[in-house]
């Protein structure tokens, strides 16, 4: 794929790159080997001080970012402020934050015969962050702002439609002060992340991205024994009980899934609804999703602009093409607009059954599938019937379904009576095929570090041999 950028409203190519030769990445990996020799020794005073002239340059500069977003992956301008916005947010939070966050442990040293016991947590080193296009901007400061408040420094292979992006963060933490090296950006195409995460200086890597990357990127990490933090692909169950205000449900709903367009992993993509109040929900779901705005992302009155690529826009028809070929009933949406850009409307599947690729497969564009439970029992198991478990969202006003829906769903995170996202406040991440690590808050920040044991005795004692203390 070309590093370019490619306007998704219009299909024209703005602007290409040249791929960084071999030359100009050894230079990159030399400088962030060499610069986290110095700056894993600088204080959280100077890293904080440096994180908040970031935030600042984010919020000087939003309706510019924005509309750089905007222009290489199609989400409205509204939400590309907002994305601004967040990682404003993030920047101050891990500067107030990580030095409390990586404080020194105690323990408990008269439990293991020393004088003084504790933890310490120290960078690690360079890591690789591998981006996609989707949240370019957020996806990538969810791992910079605390990697570089640890004490690492980053290299950043982003998705490489969204050039300009990339090579903004890698000038926005250099304008904020951040020594030479800290935090630098490759212009380089998936080819070459085997290399770059096999590369002695690279210490780790994260990645955000398809279950089939996240598998290859860790089976690469394993055989080289490196850290990584794996975000992959979700299939957001979002269950509707007969107590739940429907009204708030579906209007909530038909945001959670065109959000972003439809390109979130943790957007609500199966609407899992109780009989009983299946058919008002539909009726509800339906109005709120067909009420939608779709068009120019730059303008304001955009709820739903267009998909990222002609590809996504592609993988979309040929989802709901095979769904209503074996059956499934279009409720509203269902085709692609003439013209020009890559837009998709939003679209409710109902029927679905399970041979159809809507069911198990994620479908990444404002596409709803609609289903039936006959009682939680069922819910739950549908919810729970898929390879994801990124996030899961739950209506119900009943205390006993509450915690029910809390404790049996399958995922990493579980919004009751409220649409799923992410916070820097809390832990953000899947189980089964989405992945495994977390990012944001303290387990965030806490994944790029070396945790170590300190164990102090008097002058001249020595650990206890025998007993517990000799096993492993």
């Amino acid at each position: 794929m070309a590093i370019a950028t490619i306007n998704p409203a219009t299909g024209e190519t703005v602007k290409t790159y040249e791929e960084m030769s071999e030359a100009d990445v050894e230079r990159c990996l030399a400088s962030a080997a060499a610069a986290h020799a110095r700056y894993r020794r600088t204080g959280f005073d100077a890293r904080a001080e440096w994180m908040r002239a970031a935030a600042g340059i984010l919020d000087g500069e939003t309706d510019q970012i924005a509309a750089m977003m905007t222009t290489e992956m199609g989400k409205t301008l509204a939400a590309a402020r907002q994305e601004v916005a967040k990682c404003a947010t993030a920047c101050r939070y891990y500067a107030e934050h990580a030095a409390g966050f990586l404080a020194d442990e105690p323990a408990d040293a008269g439990a293991v015969g020393a004088a003084r016991a504790y933890v310490r947590y120290q960078p690690l080193g360079p890591v690789l962050a591998i981006m996609p296009w989707n949240f370019p901007l957020w996806q990538a400061m969810r791992f910079a702002a605390p990697a570089l408040m640890a004490g690492n420094t980053g290299l950043l292979k982003h998705a490489s439609n969204v050039p300009q992006t990339a090579l903004f963060l890698q000038d926005l933490f250099a304008r904020a002060g951040f020594p030479e090296g800290t935090f630098q950006t490759l212009l380089v195409g998936s080819a070459r992340v085997e290399g770059l995460v096999r590369d002695p200086r690279v210490v780790a890597a994260t990645l955000t991205g398809s279950a089939p990357a996240g598998q290859s990127v860790a089976a690469i990490a394993g055989s080289e024994i490196k850290k990584v933090v794996l975000e992959l692909g979700g299939s957001d169950p979002f269950i509707v009980m007969p107590s739940a205000d429907l009204r708030a449900a579906a209007r909530v709903a038909a945001v959670a899934r065109c959000l972003n367009n439809g390109q979130s992993c943790i957007a609500a993509k199966r609407f899992i609804v109780h009989d009983a109040v299946y058919d008002e929900f539909e009726r509800l779901f339906t109005e709120q999703m067909s009420g939608k705005t779709v068009g120019d992302p730059m303008l304001e009155g955009t709820d739903v602009g267009p998909l990222a690529s002609e590809q996504q826009r592609d993988d979309v028809e040929k989802l709901v093409a095979d769904a209503v070929a074996k059956g499934a009933k279009v409720l509203c949406g269902g085709a692609a607009p003439e013209g020009p850009g890559f837009y998709y409307p939003p679209t409710v599947l109902a029927g679905v059954t399970p041979g159809m690729r809507v069911h198990t497969e994620e479908v990444f564009g404002p596409v709803a599938t609609l289903y039936r439970a006959a009682d939680i029992e069922a819910a739950i198991e549908l919810a729970n019937g898929t390879e994801f478990g990124l996030g899961a969202n739950a209506w119900t006003s009943d205390e006993e379904e509450r915690s029910r829906l809390i404790t049996d769903l399958a995922a990493g995170m579980v919004f009751v009576n409220g649409n799923v996202t992410s916070y820097p406040q809390l832990p953000f991440g899947g189980v089964k095929s989405s992945g495994y690590g977390r990012e944001l808050f303290v387990q965030g920040i806490r994944e790029f570090c070396n945790i170590k044991t300190v164990w102090i005795g008097d002058a001249g004692t020595q650990p206890e041999r025998g007993g517990q203390a000799s096993t492993e």
